[in-house]
């Protein structure tokens, strides 16, 4: 029987869209769910967890737990894999699950894969995409029947189910045994109030045809006008241009949002490792033979300076 333990992912209060995504594809699919949250005052959450399918939510609501520290984390996610009997353990693809998903198949003596696109389940056999070589080869993991699997998978690779919260079956955790041996005393977010790309359905990206940060802040209208998510190439970010976490790329954040805008980006063979997977891609470049183009729905061979005008006054003219 397979049984499935979800980590939640939470930012400013709520919980994040990709934690939902593998909730809403546990249910379409017809397995059995549970989740585990940690965070100071995130009880109130577990209502929305349950709507989405979660049938337990085991919780660890503590003050110590406020800021993000691995071993606290892990100590819970841990406990809760234990509490709910779980075979299989699914986080969202984050900076944290990158560290605590290895974390905890080398705890629980499990099997591990990381920034799967796919999963496929045939009674106990779990079979996994995993994107190798840059994209140019997917691999199929197959996992063994028995032990823990825990899997990290990509945002955007399952949708959203509507769902309204409904009360949850809620079991408390007791708050982690602190380990001062690693202490976290402050995050400090470089982006404050912007969308995070994990989040965004939109996002905006530019590369090196901006030419500078008058550039940067030409294309700015257009992400405001989309509501969308602002993103960089690693030269735009080795530039100074834009700040690190708005890098998207094999060696930054890898997205799979519902519409990438691709200005004035190449195609560098990194940038696109972690952009492929978008269900639609629009690209602005004035170089016809650029990469970008191979894999982009819809190509725009012109200068950016004069196209994104043309793109803002479009998006106005559809939203009035």
């Amino acid at each position: 029987m397979v049984k499935i333990v979800v980590v939640v992912e939470v930012k400013a209060g709520e919980v994040r869209k990709p934690t939902l995504e593998l909730l809403s594809h546990i249910r379409k699919s017809g397995f059995e769910a549970d989740a585990v949250i940690a965070g100071e005052n995130v009880k109130g959450l577990a209502d929305r967890l349950a709507g989405h399918g979660a049938g337990t939510v085991y919780v660890a609501d503590d003050s110590s737990l406020s800021l993000f520290s691995v071993p606290a984390y892990l100590g819970a996610i841990a406990e809760a894999v234990e509490k709910s009997q779980a075979n299989q353990v699914w986080f969202s693809g984050s900076e944290s699950s990158k560290v605590l998903a290895p974390a905890l198949a080398a705890r629980m003596d499990g099997a591990y894969c990381g920034d799967a696109i796919g999963v496929e389940m045939e009674g106990e056999t779990l079979t996994v995409d995993h994107p190798a070589m840059a994209t140019k080869v997917i691999q199929k993991v197959r996992f063994r029947n028995e032990g823990l699997k825990v899997l990290v998978i990509r945002s955007g690779t399952f949708d959203v189910e509507p769902a309204e919260p409904k009360p949850a079956h809620v079991v408390e955790l007791a708050a982690p045994a602190l380990d001062d041996r690693v202490v976290t005393k402050e995050v400090i977010q470089e982006s404050a109030g912007e969308i995070d790309l994990g989040d965004a359905s939109t996002i905006v990206s530019v590369g090196r045809g901006v030419k500078g940060p008058e550039g940067i802040e030409f294309v700015r209208p257009l992400v405001d006008a989309l509501g969308a998510a602002y993103g960089a190439t690693r030269a735009v970010v080795d530039s100074g241009w834009m700040p690190h976490n708005t890098q998207v790329g094999q060696t930054g954040r890898v997205v799979a949002p519902d519409v990438y805008f691709a200005i004035g980006v190449s195609g560098a063979i990194q940038h696109m490792a972690g952009m492929s997977g978008s269900k639609l891609i629009i690209a602005v470049n004035k170089d016809p033979d650029a990469p970008i183009f191979s894999i982009a729905d819809y190509g725009i061979v012109g200068d950016l300076f004069k196209v994104v005008p043309l793109l803002i006054d479009e998006v106005k003219k559809v939203k009035s």
